[in-house]
């Protein structure tokens, strides 16, 4: 047992913050501030506004806010949800924002119960389960309140069925199973965590026939052979089990009877879909299990040898089934309309009160949700905490500032789809939606944007001291290098990322974002700390966790709330709205050319549409010389820079996906979170069907063009 181990389990949940250094801002050396930077006339008063800021967040309070709000499990919608939802209204109103706890009702499953038996061919009991999750010591992993193993949307019953192997249900992993004429009407699928959204994974076996899904967690990915487990490392011990959500996000995210409308208190029920027959949930049984109730089963699997690359690292061969198991499912899910709680703070604008700068991390966990998503939630309380301390100076911002702790983002986005929803009008005018999640599992920082806010986060991170020396910028750079050198890549990196500069990755779905960025058009960003990570969405992902592999003195919860807070900060105050038109235009006609490379894509006219890309390219270049010399032109300008993201929303929706409105990203259907570029087009293309991908081609030309017409009409 480590030292560290044993100190966490000797005072239980307590912090000896003795032993942590002294305030960050007492001993640290902050990285010199920018004479410069894109959207300022004159940076010099934001810089003495941001090194006002940047003495505030602290590293003690985030840790000392982390272990209230992980003190109880607060899975969406309990009552412990909303004693978290009260602590931050409290916070919130304690810096001195305009703080309100918004109610939205919401369909959402709890389990009654959760029940496989796996039997051999010859009627041997090999697996029951899910077993409880238990390591040898962990201060609250045997808290009563703990949700049992189970999959948010999972549909209910009791089935029985033959078990084949399907390794991460990726579209291509059953494709091999159908071109080995393995069947699989009736069967039970078992397919391992990785590669894509567990929701896909459940899709595709709904629609191969399958009655049912068992999703585990393989040691390869997650567990012993990527290192030492937990409580003596941060990988997933042998009963850890991921629950999660299998809603149909790639449909729509949100409430799943009110798609495209908000889930107020007072919608009447008849504006409601039927429960049963909703359009993002699936009709089978999944349920989530560990691999400690994985193994029997994959060991007594007959059938064919899996194909390369479908090996997990238990020690035995791994077979692809359909004789030798069969498994008897149980899953009798509580689905009800319950309530749940968004918070929201604001700090109003004095110049531009209707141009909201929306900040946003989900606060709802599985359980205890230290790293997802609370360490967010408490860097998060830490940035509200420096705004608090600059309103007391008299400061105000130009543009409108609004936080917001989201509800029930882990059974579908619910919280902020239907806050979205709700103020959808008024977010025309948002210039901006920073998101956090998983604020903190390591040290390694990393970025999601679109294009044009991808400078704009590179140049925030240059302020902000890494507790590894420098700048956040500087770290994230020389550790991209690194990954660079040794052939592997970061977090969400994009392809196409100027080899000078760090990568900032596209946007794809998974986390609160998505309506903002692919519904209605607001230019986002999502950010974290990343490292090993074992337990995510387990009772694991705890405090204990946490102080012991994460961030011991919570030195990165506080890194996180200050790049966070000069997100809002300085896209509030700008003169200028800071967007890369020209990046956005780049990766637009290299999406294009890729496009225009596959197989399928022969006999597409791609000529307009690169015309059009073209078009805006140049008109970006043109806008961007007058973005850093504005005039007296600024609150036009900026009006059409905002106006531009709006072009490419298309009002109609993708195809068989109308939720998803946005020409350029969309979570792509058969992956979920990651991002799918110019979406209409490319999986009409991977799905060969020229008809549409031609119609979806016209259909990115005109926004392309109505944007670089847009762009155009700046003065």
């Amino acid at each position: 047992m480590r030292l560290r181990s044993a100190i966490c389990l000797l005072f239980g949940t307590a912090i000896l913050f003795s032993s942590a250094p002294r305030s960050q801002a007492q001993t640290e050396e902050m990285p010199p501030s920018p004479t410069k930077v894109f959207g300022y006339t004159d940076f010099a008063p934001q810089a003495k506004i941001d090194e006002e800021f940047l003495k505030i967040p602290d590293a003690k309070l985030a840790g000392a806010h982390l272990k209230t709000l992980t003190a109880h499990p607060h899975l969406a919608s309990t009552p412990g949800d909303h004693e978290t939802a009260l602590y931050v209204a409290e916070k919130f109103k304690a810096a001195g924002l305009e703080t309100e706890i918004v109610p939205y009702r919401v369909l959402l499953n709890q389990p009654r119960k959760v029940f496989f038996e796996a039997k051999s061919d010859a009627g041997a009991v090999l697996s029951t389960g899910p077993t409880p999750e238990h390591v040898s010591s962990d201060p609250f992993q045997d808290d009563p309140n703990v949700v049992m193993p189970f999959n948010g949307s999972s549909g209910s019953g009791d089935v029985t069925g033959e078990v084949v192997y399907a390794n991460y249900g990726r579209l291509e992993d059953f494709d091999a199973l159908a071109a080995q004429h393995i069947d699989l009407h009736g069967k039970i699928v078992l397919v391992r965590y990785g590669a894509n959204f567990r929701g896909v994974k459940v899709y595709i076996a709904e629609l191969r026939g399958a009655k049912g899904v068992l999703i585990y967690s393989d040691p390869q990915d997650t567990g012993y052979f990527q290192g030492d487990m937990y409580p003596n490392g941060p990988w997933g011990p042998e009963t850890g089990v991921q629950r999660g959500s299998v809603q149909y996000l790639f449909k729509y995210p949100g409430d799943p009877q009110t798609p495209g409308v908000a889930s107020t208190v007072d919608l009447p029920d008849s504006a409601r879909l039927d429960p049963m027959k909703t359009g993002n949930q699936p009709s089978i049984i999944s349920i989530p299990i560990s691999y400690h109730d994985a193994a029997p089963i994959l060991k007594a699997l007959g059938g064919a040898a899996v194909p390369k690359g479908w090996q997990g690292a238990l020690p035995f061969p791994y077979h692809v089934g359909g004789t030798g198991v069969s498994v008897h499912l149980i899953s009798d899910q509580d689905y009800k309309v319950r309530t749940i709680w968004d918070v929201i703070g604001k700090i109003k604008g004095s110049e531009y009160p209707d141009n909201w700068v929306v900040v946003g991390n989900h606060r709802d966990a599985w359980v205890y949700g230290a790293v997802d998503p609370n360490s967010g939630t408490a860097s998060m309380l830490e940035a509200v905490h420096g705004f608090g301390a600059l309103l007391k100076t008299g400061w105000q911002p130009k543009r409108t500032i609004v936080v917001c702790s989201w509800d029930a983002e882990e059974e579908g986005l619910i919280g902020s789809t239907e806050w979205v929803e709700e103020h959808a009008k008024a977010l025309e005018h948002a210039v901006a939606y920073f998101n956090v999640d998983v604020a903190v599992a390591g040290t390694a920082f990393g970025a999601e944007a679109v294009p044009s806010l991808k400078q704009f986060i590179r140049e925030v991170t240059t302020e902000v001291p890494s507790p590894k020396g420098g700048s956040v910028y500087s770290q994230w750079k020389l550790e991209g290098l690194s990954r660079a050198e040794s052939g592997g890549n970061g977090h969400a990196e994009h392809a196409n990322s100027p080899s000078e500069d760090v990568a900032v990755g596209d946007l794809g779905s998974g986390s609160d974002f998505t309506p903002f960025l692919q519904h209605v058009g607001v230019p986002s960003t999502d950010m974290g700390s990343h490292g090993p990570y074992g337990v995510y969405h387990s009772v694991f992902d705890n405090y204990a966790w946490f102080t012991m592999n994460a961030d011991p003195h919570f030195v990165y919860l506080q890194e996180m709330a200050r790049v966070l807070g000069l997100e809002a900060l300085h896209m509030a105050d700008t003169d200028v709205l800071p967007y890369d038109y020209v990046t956005y235009g780049k990766e637009i006609e290299e999406y294009l050319e890729a496009a225009k490379k596959k197989k399928s894509a022969s006999g597409l006219d791609f000529a307009a549409a690169e015309s059009a890309a073209a078009r805006f390219t140049k008109a970006a270049e043109a806008v961007k010389s007058k973005q850093a010399n504005p005039g007296s032109n600024a609150a036009a300008l900026n009006t059409t820079l905002r106006a531009t993201e709006a072009d490419f929303i298309n009002p109609a929706g993708l195809p068989n996906r109308a939720w998803y409105k946005h020409t350029i990203y969309a979570p792509g259907q058969y992956t979920g979170y990651s991002a799918v570029v110019i979406p209409g087009v490319n999986e009409a293309l991977d799905a060969k069907n020229a008809t549409v991908a031609a119609e979806q081609l016209t259909v990115l030309t005109k926004s392309l063009n109505q944007a670089a017409q847009t762009l155009e009409g700046a003065e």
